[in-house]
C-alpha cells in the first residue's frame, strides 16, 4: 500500500533542487526544501497525537508554509480543511464543530476567539501567520526534515471543502485522494503542462481553483509557480515575462485589460491563460484576444467535482461556453427526474467520473438527494450542449425564474443586456410578484462614465426575446455583490429587491 496523493504530487519530487515556489521578494523555494518543511509539519502533527483520518481546519493567509501544511496533511494521512479567510468566528465555529476537527490552525489574531471553540471539541489550536511565524512553525523548526509517509488508499479522504451555503447550512464535500490526483493528471495532459512551465499563482488557496487546480496541476507536472500572496497588478505585470501560464478569475483579466502596460509584447512568453470560478463575458474574450493575441481558455468545475469540462487547448475556444467534458468525465443534461434530454435542450447538468466527490459529511440525506445510485452527481447547474458538443451554462437551478408558469433562464436575458451600449455587466433575478409568483428584474452595472439608456435596452430585449422573458424593471447599480472568487451573489440581490413589487 502507498499514499497516492502524496506520492503522486509531492513525494515524486523528493531530492529535486529545481524551483517550486518563486516568491515576489525574489526568494526561491526548491521542491526539496518545500518537502523538508512539510515533513517537519507532519512530524508536529504526529507528536501532538493526530491520527490518519483526523480533520485539520485551517484559516490562514496564503504563504509557502500554509501550502506546506497541505502537503503535510497528505503525507500524514490527515484530512485537510481549508477555510475562507473572510469567515467570522461564528461561521468558523460551525465548520469546526461540524467537521469534528482535531487541529485548528489559524492566524495569531484569531487564537483567543477560537481557543474556547476548540476546547469544547477537545481540539488543539496552533497559529500560523502570513510571514510564516507562529506556534506551528516554531515547533516544526525543531523537527526532522524526513517523515515516514502514512499508507492511504485512493478512496480515503484527503480533503473537505465546504460549499458556500447560500441556502441552508454549508455542506462539507468529502474529496478522496483519487478525486484530487486523477483530476490533476487529466488537466496536465489537457492543458499541456510540463516541468518547464512557470505558473503565475495569485489565487487564494482555500478554494478548489487555487489549491486543487493551480497547485495540484503544477505539482503533477513538476513545474514551478510564481507564488503571490494575492492579486497584485504591478507584481503580475512584472512577473509575466518570466512566466508561461496563468490561472485566474474574470476580474483578473478585466483589471489587466485596463492596464496600458498589458500588451502583446508583455504576454509574448505566455502560452496559456485559464479563467474559471465565474463566467467570463464574451466582450472580455474579444478584448483580450485583440490586445494580446491569446484566447482565454474557460473551464467548468465545482467544489464537489473539481474540473468537469474544458475548452480545448488545440481547437476552438468558444466564448460563452465551458468547452467539452474532460476525458473520463461523463456529462449529461437531464430533467428533474434524471431522464436525459435531447441535444440542445436546457436541463440540469449531471456529471459522473473519478473526479466526483464521495458525498457530504454527516449529511446522508443530502448525499442521497444529489448523488444518484448510478454515480451521477446532480450539479444544480442548468445548461445545454450545442451541436458541436460544447457545454453552455445558463444558470443555477435555484436561479431559475418561474413567472406565470413559464421557465425563464437569466443567462439568456443577461446576454442581451450585456450587449447594450454603456453596460459593463448585468445580473437577472426573479423577485416575488403578486400576480405571476415571480417576475424578472434586471440589475445593470454601467461602464465607467456612461449612463445606460434603459428605455433603449428594454426595446432591445423586446426585439430579441419573448414577452414573458422581459424584465419588469431595470435597476442601475455601481457594482454587483460577489464572493471571494468573483461569483455574483444573486441571493443577496434577491434579498435586497424582494419587496420591490409587493402588493
Amino acid at each position: 500500500m502507498a499514499n497516492p496523493l502524496y506520492d503522486g504530487l509531492f513525494g515524486v519530487h523528493a531530492g529535486k533542487t529545481t524551483p517550486f515556489l518563486r516568491l515576489v521578494d525574489g526568494q526561491i523555494i526548491t521542491h526539496q526544501d518545500f518537502l523538508g518543511t512539510s515533513a517537519q509539519i507532519a512530524n508536529v502533527t504526529a507528536q501532538i497525537g493526530l491520527q490518519p483520518g483526523d480533520r485539520v481546519a485551517v484559516q490562514v493567509q496564503k504563504s509557502p508554509e500554509a501550502l506546506a501544511l497541505y502537503a503535510a496533511c497528505a503525507q500524514a494521512g490527515l484530512v485537510f480543511l481549508p477555510l475562507n479567510t473572510a469567515y467570522t468566528v461564528d461561521e468558523l465555529t460551525y465548520f469546526i464543530e461540524n467537521s469534528g476537527a482535531a487541529l485548528i490552525v489559524c492566524d495569531a489574531a484569531s487564537e483567543a476567539k477560537l481557543t474556547p471553540v476548540a476546547a469544547q471539541l477537545g481540539a488543539r489550536v496552533e497559529t500560523l501567520n502570513a510571514d510564516g511565524s507562529g506556534t506551528l512553525m516554531d515547533q516544526a523548526a525543531a523537527m526532522p526534515t524526513g517523515f515516514a509517509t502514512v499508507d492511504r488508499g485512493g478512496d480515503d479522504l484527503a480533503a473537505f471543502l465546504y460549499t458556500s451555503g447560500t441556502t441552508g447550512r454549508s455542506k462539507g464535500a468529502m474529496l478522496t485522494q483519487d478525486n484530487l490526483l486523477s483530476n490533476a493528471r487529466t488537466l496536465v495532459q489537457e492543458w499541456r503542462f510540463t516541468e518547464r512551465d512557470v505558473l503565475i499563482h495569485a489565487l487564494p488557496i482555500f478554494h478548489t481553483h487555487g489549491l486543487f487546480v493551480a497547485t495540484n496541476v503544477s505539482l503533477a507536472a513538476g513545474s514551478s509557480m510564481i507564488f503571490m500572496p494575492k492579486f497584485d497588478q504591478d507584481a503580475i505585470v512584472q512577473a509575466m515575462p518570466n512566466a508561461t501560464s496563468m490561472m485566474g478569475v474574470p476580474t483578473f483579466y478585466t483589471r489587466l485589460l485596463d492596464d496600458d502596460r498589458f500588451t502583446r509584447d508583455l504576454t509574448a512568453h505566455m502560452r496559456l491563460f485559464v479563467s474559471g470560478s465565474a463566467p467570463l463575458l464574451a466582450e472580455t474574450h474579444v478584448q483580450f484576444e485583440e490586445r494580446t493575441g491569446h484566447r482565454i481558455l474557460e473551464r467548468y468545475g465545482m467544489t464537489e467535482t473539481n474540473m468537469n469540462t474544458s475548452n480545448p487547448y488545440d481547437g476552438e475556444r468558444r466564448a460563452g461556453t465551458v468547452g467539452m467534458p474532460l476525458p473520463g468525465v461523463e456529462l449529461r443534461i437531464c430533467d428533474a427526474d434524471g431522464t436525459p434530454l435531447e441535444q440542445g435542450e436546457i436541463g440540469e447538468i449531471e456529471v459522473r467520473g473519478p473526479n466526483v466527490f464521495k458525498g457530504y459529511w454527516k449529511m446522508p440525506e443530502k448525499t442521497a438527494a444529489e448523488l444518484r445510485d448510478n454515480g451521477f452527481f446532480i450539479t444544480g447547474d442548468l445548461g445545454r450542449i450545442d451541436e458541436d458538443g460544447y457545454v453552455h451554462i445558463v444558470g443555477r437551478n435555484k436561479d431559475l425564474i418561474i413567472s406565470g408558469g413559464y421557465n425563464i433562464y437569466p443567462k439568456e436575458i443577461e446576454l442581451v443586456l450585456d450587449d447594450q451600449p454603456g453596460v459593463l455587466e448585468s445580473a437577472v433575478i426573479g423577485v416575488p410578484h403578486p400576480d405571476f409568483g415571480e417576475t424578472v428584474l434586471g440589475v445593470i452595472v454601467a461602464e465607467n462614465g456612461k449612463t445606460p439608456d434603459t428605455d433603449a435596452m428594454m426595446e432591445a430585449v423586446r426585439q430579441s426575446l419573448a414577452r414573458f422573458k422581459h424584465p419588469r424593471q431595470l435597476v442601475v447599480v455601481e457594482e454587483l455583490p460577489r464572493n471571494t472568487m468573483g461569483k455574483v451573489q444573486k441571493n443577496i440581490l434577491r434579498d435586497e429587491y424582494r419587496g420591490l413589487f409587493a402588493s
